[in-house]
């Protein structure tokens, strides 16, 4: 019983952990985009800004479904039927 609750209590900490740092990610991102943006319009014509912008901005996004634990591809029902069939293998 003892085991399970410190295996509980490490994952939390892991997942805080991984959601403080999108937060921190989330917070450079609001205020360097802007920065830049404005850089750009105080510079030159081409919206050259739209590149990081985009790039930084679904590394974020894929950050954030990361740290809130949601996989579409390999998700929790993936694992767990994964699991099943290495079980059921006999060559495992």
């Amino acid at each position: 019983m003892e085991n399970t609750q410190e295996y509980r209590y490490k994952k939390a900490k892991e997942q805080v952990n991984c959601i403080k740092g999108f937060y921190g990610s989330l917070l450079a991102y609001l205020i360097v985009i802007p920065f830049l943006a404005y850089l750009n319009y105080r510079t030159t014509s081409f919206l050259w800004f739209l590149f990081p912008a985009v790039g930084w901005g679904f590394g974020l996004l894929i950050n954030g479904l990361h740290a809130y634990g949601y996989n579409p591809l390999f998700g929790k029902a993936w694992e767990e039927r994964k699991i099943k069939e290495l079980m059921k293998s006999d060559n495992f």
